[in-house]
Protein backbone atom coordinates (compact mmCIF):
# COMPACT_ATOMS: atom_id res chain seq x y z
CA UNK A 1 0.00 0.00 0.00
CA UNK A 2 1.25 3.31 -0.79
CA UNK A 3 -0.41 6.65 0.15
CA UNK A 4 0.35 8.93 -2.56
CA UNK A 5 0.89 12.59 -0.92
CA UNK A 6 3.24 14.53 -3.61
CA UNK A 7 1.44 17.60 -5.51
CA UNK A 8 2.87 16.41 -8.58
CA UNK A 9 2.31 12.88 -8.51
CA UNK A 10 -0.79 13.54 -7.82
CA UNK A 11 -1.32 15.63 -10.74
CA UNK A 12 0.01 13.35 -13.13
CA UNK A 13 -2.37 10.52 -11.77
CA UNK A 14 -5.13 13.14 -12.49
CA UNK A 15 -4.02 12.90 -16.26
CA UNK A 16 -3.38 9.07 -16.18
CA UNK A 17 -7.12 8.43 -14.28
CA UNK A 18 -8.26 10.86 -17.38
CA UNK A 19 -7.29 7.83 -20.76
CA UNK A 20 -9.46 5.78 -18.30
CA UNK A 21 -12.75 7.18 -18.89
CA UNK A 22 -15.45 6.33 -18.06
CA UNK A 23 -14.71 3.46 -16.08
CA UNK A 24 -12.37 5.96 -13.39
CA UNK A 25 -14.77 9.20 -13.28
CA UNK A 26 -15.62 8.44 -9.54
CA UNK A 27 -11.83 8.52 -8.55
CA UNK A 28 -11.02 11.22 -11.14
CA UNK A 29 -13.34 13.11 -9.51
CA UNK A 30 -12.00 12.88 -6.22
CA UNK A 31 -8.44 13.35 -6.91
CA UNK A 32 -9.26 16.30 -9.04
CA UNK A 33 -11.05 17.96 -5.62
CA UNK A 34 -8.19 16.70 -3.75
CA UNK A 35 -5.86 18.51 -5.87
CA UNK A 36 -7.79 21.93 -5.99
CA UNK A 37 -7.80 22.31 -2.29
CA UNK A 38 -9.24 19.22 -0.88
CA UNK A 39 -11.87 20.53 1.21
CA UNK A 40 -13.16 17.21 2.11
CA UNK A 41 -10.03 16.03 3.63
CA UNK A 42 -9.42 12.64 1.08
CA UNK A 43 -6.45 11.33 0.02
CA UNK A 44 -5.40 8.06 -2.64
CA UNK A 45 -4.04 4.56 -1.83
CA UNK A 46 -2.62 2.99 -4.75
CA UNK A 47 -0.94 -0.67 -4.63
CA UNK A 48 2.16 0.67 -6.25
CA UNK A 49 3.58 4.01 -8.08
CA UNK A 50 3.70 4.79 -11.30
CA UNK A 51 2.54 1.98 -12.63
CA UNK A 52 -0.34 0.99 -10.42
CA UNK A 53 -2.85 -1.75 -11.18
CA UNK A 54 -5.66 -0.31 -8.37
CA UNK A 55 -6.09 2.72 -7.09
CA UNK A 56 -8.65 3.76 -3.93
CA UNK A 57 -9.62 7.15 -2.83
CA UNK A 58 -10.73 7.57 1.15
CA UNK A 59 -11.29 10.13 3.71
CA UNK A 60 -7.69 11.07 5.53
CA UNK A 61 -7.22 9.09 8.65
CA UNK A 62 -6.76 12.10 10.75
CA UNK A 63 -10.27 13.55 9.45
CA UNK A 64 -13.04 13.64 12.02
CA UNK A 65 -14.95 10.12 11.54
CA UNK A 66 -18.19 8.84 12.85
CA UNK A 67 -18.51 5.26 12.71
CA UNK A 68 -21.77 5.41 11.77
CA UNK A 69 -21.28 7.77 8.82
CA UNK A 70 -21.36 5.71 5.55
CA UNK A 71 -22.03 8.65 3.47
CA UNK A 72 -18.69 10.08 4.50
CA UNK A 73 -16.67 6.82 4.56
CA UNK A 74 -16.89 6.29 1.23
CA UNK A 75 -14.12 4.84 -1.06
CA UNK A 76 -13.78 4.92 -4.86
CA UNK A 77 -12.54 2.81 -6.55
CA UNK A 78 -10.39 2.14 -9.56
CA UNK A 79 -8.38 -0.61 -11.33
CA UNK A 80 -6.72 -2.05 -14.11
CA UNK A 81 -6.22 -5.37 -12.76
CA UNK A 82 -8.80 -6.69 -10.10
CA UNK A 83 -6.14 -9.36 -8.33
CA UNK A 84 -4.47 -6.30 -7.45
CA UNK A 85 -7.74 -4.64 -6.21
CA UNK A 86 -8.55 -7.39 -4.32
CA UNK A 87 -5.19 -7.43 -2.44
CA UNK A 88 -5.02 -4.18 -1.99
CA UNK A 89 -8.23 -3.76 -0.22
CA UNK A 90 -7.02 -7.33 2.26
CA UNK A 91 -4.27 -5.60 2.96
CA UNK A 92 -4.30 -4.21 6.07
CA UNK A 93 -4.92 -0.36 7.02
CA UNK A 94 -6.43 0.30 3.57
CA UNK A 95 -10.14 -0.44 4.60
CA UNK A 96 -11.66 0.71 7.88
CA UNK A 97 -14.12 -2.21 8.72
CA UNK A 98 -14.96 -1.44 11.77
CA UNK A 99 -17.53 1.36 11.04
CA UNK A 100 -19.98 1.45 8.50
CA UNK A 101 -19.06 2.70 5.07
CA UNK A 102 -19.63 2.51 1.41
CA UNK A 103 -17.40 1.79 -1.76
CA UNK A 104 -18.24 3.27 -4.83
CA UNK A 105 -17.17 2.64 -8.67
CA UNK A 106 -18.14 1.95 -12.10
CA UNK A 107 -16.46 -1.45 -12.87
CA UNK A 108 -18.88 -4.39 -12.42
CA UNK A 109 -15.93 -6.57 -11.33
CA UNK A 110 -15.79 -4.28 -7.99
CA UNK A 111 -19.54 -5.87 -6.85
CA UNK A 112 -18.04 -9.53 -6.28
CA UNK A 113 -14.43 -8.77 -5.23
CA UNK A 114 -15.90 -6.33 -2.71
CA UNK A 115 -18.53 -8.67 -1.16
CA UNK A 116 -16.53 -11.60 -1.27
CA UNK A 117 -14.24 -9.62 1.35
CA UNK A 118 -16.60 -8.23 3.34
CA UNK A 119 -18.13 -11.57 3.80
CA UNK A 120 -15.36 -13.17 4.84
CA UNK A 121 -15.25 -9.99 7.52
CA UNK A 122 -19.05 -10.86 8.69
CA UNK A 123 -20.26 -7.56 7.11
CA UNK A 124 -23.77 -7.48 5.81
CA UNK A 125 -23.54 -5.67 2.12
CA UNK A 126 -26.29 -3.64 0.72
CA UNK A 127 -25.83 -3.46 -3.38
CA UNK A 128 -27.59 -0.30 -5.64
CA UNK A 129 -26.67 -0.11 -9.16
CA UNK A 130 -27.34 2.85 -11.16
CA UNK A 131 -27.12 4.40 -14.60
CA UNK A 132 -24.28 6.70 -14.96
CA UNK A 133 -24.73 9.50 -17.33
CA UNK A 134 -22.46 12.18 -18.25
CA UNK A 135 -23.64 16.04 -19.76
CA UNK A 136 -22.45 17.45 -22.47
CA UNK A 137 -20.68 20.55 -22.18
CA UNK A 138 -22.98 23.79 -21.23
CA UNK A 139 -21.21 26.42 -23.68
CA UNK A 140 -24.10 28.95 -22.99
CA UNK A 141 -25.32 30.37 -19.51
CA UNK A 142 -28.73 28.23 -19.04
CA UNK A 143 -32.16 29.94 -20.07
CA UNK A 144 -33.65 31.42 -16.84
CA UNK A 145 -36.80 33.43 -18.88
CA UNK A 146 -38.91 31.06 -16.96
CA UNK A 147 -38.25 32.85 -13.97
CA UNK A 148 -40.49 35.96 -14.74
CA UNK A 149 -39.99 37.59 -12.19
CA UNK A 150 -38.24 37.74 -8.78
CA UNK A 151 -38.80 36.02 -7.05
CA UNK A 152 -38.54 33.05 -7.86
CA UNK A 153 -34.61 33.31 -8.42
CA UNK A 154 -31.88 31.55 -9.11
CA UNK A 155 -28.68 31.37 -6.54
CA UNK A 156 -27.10 28.57 -4.75
CA UNK A 157 -27.67 26.56 -1.73
CA UNK A 158 -25.85 27.08 1.94
CA UNK A 159 -25.72 25.18 5.11
CA UNK A 160 -28.57 26.33 6.51
CA UNK A 161 -30.71 24.64 3.79
CA UNK A 162 -29.61 21.57 5.20
CA UNK A 163 -32.47 20.28 7.21
CA UNK A 164 -34.92 20.70 4.05
CA UNK A 165 -32.11 18.68 2.01
CA UNK A 166 -32.00 15.89 4.57
CA UNK A 167 -36.00 15.72 5.34
CA UNK A 168 -36.15 15.02 1.31
CA UNK A 169 -33.62 12.86 0.27
CA UNK A 170 -34.82 9.35 0.29
CA UNK A 171 -30.80 8.16 1.51
CA UNK A 172 -31.46 10.63 4.44
CA UNK A 173 -33.67 11.62 7.39
CA UNK A 174 -30.82 11.31 9.70
CA UNK A 175 -27.69 12.59 11.97
CA UNK A 176 -25.04 11.64 9.74
CA UNK A 177 -26.97 12.88 6.45
CA UNK A 178 -27.88 15.85 7.87
CA UNK A 179 -23.75 16.64 8.78
CA UNK A 180 -22.96 15.23 5.81
CA UNK A 181 -24.95 17.07 3.40
CA UNK A 182 -23.84 20.94 5.29
CA UNK A 183 -20.26 19.73 4.69
CA UNK A 184 -20.72 19.43 0.75
CA UNK A 185 -22.69 22.69 0.86
CA UNK A 186 -19.42 24.71 2.76
CA UNK A 187 -17.25 22.69 0.23
CA UNK A 188 -18.88 22.11 -3.90
CA UNK A 189 -20.48 24.00 -6.41
CA UNK A 190 -24.86 23.83 -6.00
CA UNK A 191 -27.86 25.51 -7.72
CA UNK A 192 -31.21 26.17 -6.50
CA UNK A 193 -34.47 28.23 -6.94
CA UNK A 194 -35.75 29.84 -4.19
CA UNK A 195 -38.78 31.25 -3.35
CA UNK A 196 -40.27 34.64 -2.53
CA UNK A 197 -39.57 34.07 0.94
CA UNK A 198 -36.24 32.59 -0.07
CA UNK A 199 -36.81 28.92 0.78
CA UNK A 200 -35.25 26.76 -1.81
CA UNK A 201 -37.94 24.89 -4.39
CA UNK A 202 -35.48 23.00 -6.69
CA UNK A 203 -32.00 21.84 -6.42
CA UNK A 204 -28.97 20.02 -7.36
CA UNK A 205 -25.46 19.85 -5.45
CA UNK A 206 -22.50 17.66 -5.69
CA UNK A 207 -20.47 15.57 -3.37
CA UNK A 208 -16.67 14.79 -3.09
CA UNK A 209 -16.69 12.58 -6.33
CA UNK A 210 -17.64 15.69 -8.47
CA UNK A 211 -20.47 13.78 -8.87
CA UNK A 212 -24.16 15.60 -9.00
CA UNK A 213 -26.78 14.39 -6.52
CA UNK A 214 -30.25 14.92 -4.44
CA UNK A 215 -31.87 16.62 -7.74
CA UNK A 216 -34.96 17.68 -6.45
CA UNK A 217 -38.25 19.86 -6.64
CA UNK A 218 -40.67 20.44 -4.14
CA UNK A 219 -44.24 19.00 -5.58
CA UNK A 220 -45.89 21.88 -5.98
CA UNK A 221 -43.07 23.59 -8.21
CA UNK A 222 -42.55 20.90 -11.00
CA UNK A 223 -43.36 21.04 -14.01
CA UNK A 224 -41.63 24.62 -14.45
CA UNK A 225 -38.90 23.72 -15.60
CA UNK A 226 -37.06 24.33 -12.44
CA UNK A 227 -34.78 20.66 -12.66
CA UNK A 228 -33.75 21.61 -15.87
CA UNK A 229 -32.42 25.10 -15.21
CA UNK A 230 -30.50 23.69 -11.47
CA UNK A 231 -28.99 20.49 -13.37
CA UNK A 232 -27.71 22.49 -16.35
CA UNK A 233 -26.50 25.18 -14.09
CA UNK A 234 -24.55 23.18 -12.06
CA UNK A 235 -23.50 21.37 -14.79
CA UNK A 236 -22.20 24.38 -16.05
CA UNK A 237 -20.28 25.31 -12.98
CA UNK A 238 -18.71 21.98 -12.27
CA UNK A 239 -17.71 22.21 -16.35
CA UNK A 240 -16.05 25.83 -15.86
CA UNK A 241 -13.62 24.65 -13.12
CA UNK A 242 -12.31 21.59 -15.79
CA UNK A 243 -14.63 19.43 -14.35
CA UNK A 244 -16.91 16.70 -16.11
CA UNK A 245 -20.10 16.70 -14.87
CA UNK A 246 -21.39 13.65 -14.18
CA UNK A 247 -24.23 11.64 -12.41
CA UNK A 248 -26.32 8.78 -11.13
CA UNK A 249 -29.88 7.78 -11.70
CA UNK A 250 -31.91 4.87 -10.50
CA UNK A 251 -33.44 2.83 -13.40
CA UNK A 252 -37.00 2.94 -12.07
CA UNK A 253 -36.55 6.93 -11.89
CA UNK A 254 -38.50 7.62 -14.79
CA UNK A 255 -38.66 11.39 -14.81
CA UNK A 256 -35.19 12.56 -13.68
CA UNK A 257 -33.99 10.13 -16.66
CA UNK A 258 -36.38 11.45 -19.26
CA UNK A 259 -35.19 15.55 -17.88
CA UNK A 260 -31.42 13.62 -18.80
CA UNK A 261 -32.64 12.65 -22.30
CA UNK A 262 -33.62 16.70 -22.70
CA UNK A 263 -30.49 18.20 -22.00
CA UNK A 264 -28.71 15.44 -24.00
CA UNK A 265 -27.06 13.95 -21.27
CA UNK A 266 -25.09 10.57 -22.02
CA UNK A 267 -25.94 7.17 -20.41
CA UNK A 268 -22.45 5.62 -20.15
CA UNK A 269 -22.39 2.19 -21.38
CA UNK A 270 -20.59 1.06 -17.72
CA UNK A 271 -22.83 1.23 -14.59
CA UNK A 272 -22.77 3.27 -11.08
CA UNK A 273 -22.46 0.51 -8.03
CA UNK A 274 -22.81 1.57 -4.39
CA UNK A 275 -21.71 -1.07 -1.78
CA UNK A 276 -22.89 0.07 2.24
CA UNK A 277 -20.98 -2.66 4.12
CA UNK A 278 -22.33 -2.73 8.24
CA UNK A 279 -20.15 -4.35 10.61
CA UNK A 280 -22.35 -7.16 12.48
CA UNK A 281 -21.83 -4.28 15.80
CA UNK A 282 -23.75 -1.92 14.19
CA UNK A 283 -26.64 -3.77 12.69
CA UNK A 284 -29.72 -2.00 12.96
CA UNK A 285 -28.52 1.43 13.59
CA UNK A 286 -27.66 2.49 10.07
CA UNK A 287 -30.76 4.15 7.58
CA UNK A 288 -29.42 2.89 4.52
Amino acid sequence: MLVLNCSTKLLILEKVLKTHFPESLKVYGAVMNINRGNPFQMEVVLDSWPDFRAVITRRQKEAETDNLDHYTNAYAMFYKDVRAYRRLLEEHDVINWDQVFQIQGLQSELCDISTAVANSKRLDVKLTSFKAVLLSPVSTQPDTSLLRCSPPRLTYLSVADADLLNRTWSRGGNEQCLRYIANLLSCFPSACVRDEKGNPVSWCFTDQFATGCHMYTLPGHRKKGYSRLVALTVARKMQARGFPSQGNVLDDNVASISLLKSIHAHFLPCRFHRLILTPAAFSGQVRL
